[in-house]
Formats: structure tokens, C-alpha cells, sequence
């Protein structure tokens, strides 16, 4: 969305200033001319009063008053000319924004937890680009838990990938020397609720996960733009209901733009874990990062931008929003000054 400010009858001003400086030339040209002597009460042994340092003090400070006078019947005069010329702000809002929905899609197995914080504070770069668009979290393991489903509240947004961050910072190491927090360790164990099964033997099903996620849209037979930003380390063990390949499947077949984040640590089939999530993501034309590239929020932003440009053709609109405080309190408070300086000289 642009906005700008601006006026949108700009001319007013000028018809103000003009009217302004021709009731200054109207005053300086009617005003009372020198007094005549028939004008004039004359008192003897008065003439030392003009040299008093009282008279000369209130005559500085009647001149002061009349100056100060005209300065404020002026500035009020541009401010009603400002008021005339009406300030607005002006915005292109764009109808593609409201038709984007996003999938926040993170495993919180117990090889990712360590790695959570740095994807989720992607996830809130993310945020900070976006203007309109729908966003929703889930979390998985053997199960999926929906964090928050599709909204348009960022400030709720915000506030939940913040708790999620803070609940996702704990050091899973510490459990095995009995050296954590058990605080945190609530805190973590709260947060995700719901994604163990019950099972000993399989953790990070993430075939599972994706098709959870790629359930959470709505509105099915609305044209919109799709897209699930998947984060996970592929560690796979027992056995899912869906491999990640027919996941992914799943969710091309639905339209939905896939992007995955990879992140975990380095072990032995690490390599080919990360391989095959690479290219299961590409192969049905999706974008790969890794957590830690630092191009990966701008590559993402962009491709569900253009992704969105393709699909909807849709028509900006334009919205005028008036904006008279800040002329409307200047011509309220020239107005209150004006009236007090004209009393202050008419004593």
C-alpha cells in the first residue's frame, strides 16, 4: 500500500493568501491619518507624559499587541485556506493483498527444537513485509497443532510467533545433565501440546505435517493465492501416513506454492535427508533455503508476490482519507490568541 499527503484543492491557498494581503492593503490604506488640531483635547503640562518610562513601556508593548494581532489573524487566514484546500491522504490499496493466504509450517520434533528460534524469527521478518495477507502457524511432530488459523490480525500474529519463539528457546541438551530450567521446560512442553501421538517409535512425520498444514485453508471455491513455507530437518522416523513426496503432491495438486526451510544438525544421513527434502521442494516447483540464508525472506516475499500477480488480475483502489486535525487545531488556536490579545489591548 502508498499513501501520500497532499491537498486535493491546492489553489484555495492561494485565493487565502491573496484575500489576506488585500484586507492588509484595504486596513493600511483606510486607516485614520494624521489628527487635526479641531480633533484634538488639548491639556496643559502634559507634554512630559510621552517621556515617562511607563507610557513608552505600555506604548512598546500596544505595538507588540497589534503586530502579534495581525501575525495571528494571518496564520489563521492560511489555516483556513489549508482547511479549504482539504488535507487528505491518499493510498493504493491493492485487492491481490486480501487474497493471499500463508501457512507457517514448523516441526517441533526434539531435533529441531534447537533450531526453532532462528526459522521463527524468519517467520517474523516475514511478517513485517506483508500487508493484508492471512497468515496462519501449525506446529507438528507425530501430530499437528494449529497454533492460530488464518487471520489478518498481525498484532495477534506478532504476539504468538513471539510466544512461540520464547517457549522454542530452550536447550534440549540440558535435560540430559539435569541443568535446565524447568520453568522454560513448561513453558515448552505447554507450547507443544498436541503434536506427540502417544508413539515411542516415530517422531517428525512430516509428510504427515504438510498435508495438515495444506488442510487449514479455507474458502475453497475462492480464488486465492496458496502458499505453505514448510521448516523442518526431514528426520523421519516410523512410518507416516504420507511420504513428504506424496505430501507434496498433495498440496501441488491443490494449487499451493510450497517453499521449504531446512534446518538441523549435522549427522550421518543428514546429507541425504536434506537432499531429498531439496528435492522434493523443487521438483514440484517450489523454493529451497536454508535457515540461515540471509536471502531467503526476500526470495520468499517475492515469489508469493508474483505468484499472486499471475493468478489475480486485480484492479488497485483508490482511498482518500480526509486529515483536517493539524490545520483545524492551528485555526482553533489562532482563533483562542487572537481573542486574547484583542482583549489584552483593549485594556
Amino acid at each position: 500500500m502508498v499513501t501520500e499527503s497532499l491537498l486535493l484543492r491546492p489553489w484555495t491557498i492561494v485565493i487565502a493568501v491573496v484575500l489576506l494581503a488585500v484586507a492588509v492593503v484595504l486596513g493600511y490604506a483606510t486607516r485614520r491619518g494624521p489628527r487635526t488640531p479641531s480633533d484634538v483635547r488639548w491639556v496643559a503640562n502634559s507634554s512630559y507624559l510621552t517621556e515617562l518610562p511607563s507610557f513608552r513601556a505600555r506604548m512598546v508593548q500596544y505595538r507588540a499587541g497589534l503586530a502579534a494581532l495581525v501575525l495571528v489573524a494571518l496564520t489563521g487566514g492560511v489555516a483556513a485556506g489549508v482547511l479549504l484546500a482539504r488535507p487528505v491522504d491518499r493510498s493504493t490499496e491493492n485487492s491481490e493483498l486480501a487474497t493471499r493466504d500463508i501457512v507457517l509450517c514448523l516441526d517441533v520434533s526434539g531435533s529441531m527444537i534447537g533450531y526453532d528460534v532462528e526459522i521463527v524469527d524468519r517467520f517474523l521478518q516475514l511478517v513485517d513485509s506483508f500487508d493484508g495477507e492471512r497468515i496462519a502457524l501449525a506446529i507438528w511432530n507425530q501430530t499437528t497443532r494449529t497454533v492460530f488459523p488464518l487471520t489478518d490480525d498481525y498484532t495477534l500474529v506478532k504476539e504468538e510467533l513471539t510466544a512461540a519463539r520464547d517457549a522454542l528457546d530452550f536447550d534440549v541438551d540440558s535435560l540430559d545433565n539435569g541443568s535446565y530450567d524447568p520453568g522454560k521446560l513448561d513453558r515448552l512442553l505447554k507450547f507443544i501440546t498436541g503434536t506427540e501421538g502417544g508413539s515411542d517409535t516415530s517422531t517428525s512425520l512430516i509428510g504427515d505435517g504438510l498435508v495438515s498444514c495444506g488442510l487449514l485453508f479455507d474458502e475453497a471455491d475462492t480464488e486465492r493465492s496458496r502458499s505453505i513455507i514448510l521448516a523442518g530437518d526431514n528426520e523421519l522416523i516410523g512410518t507416516p501416513i504420507f511420504t513428504l513426496t506424496e505430501a507434496a503432491d498433495f498440496v501441488t495438486e491443490r494449487q499451493i506454492g510450497l517453499v521449504g526451510i531446512y534446518s538441523g544438525a549435522s549427522t550421518a544421513t543428514s546429507s541425504q535427508e536434506k537432499k531429498e527434502f531439496r528435492e522434493v521442494v523443487t521438483t514440484h516447483d517450489g523454493l529451497y533455503f536454508e535457515a540461515n540464508d540471509p536471502a531467503a525472506v526476500d526470495a520468499i516475499i517475492d515469489r508469493i508476490q508474483s505468484q499472486q500477480a499471475v493468478d489475480l488480475d486485480a484492479t488497485p483502489e483508490v482511498v482518500i482519507t480526509d486529515r483536517p486535525a493539524a490545520a483545524l487545531a492551528v485555526l482553533a488556536c489562532a482563533f483562542a490568541v487572537l481573542l486574547l490579545v484583542a482583549w489584552r489591548l483593549k485594556e
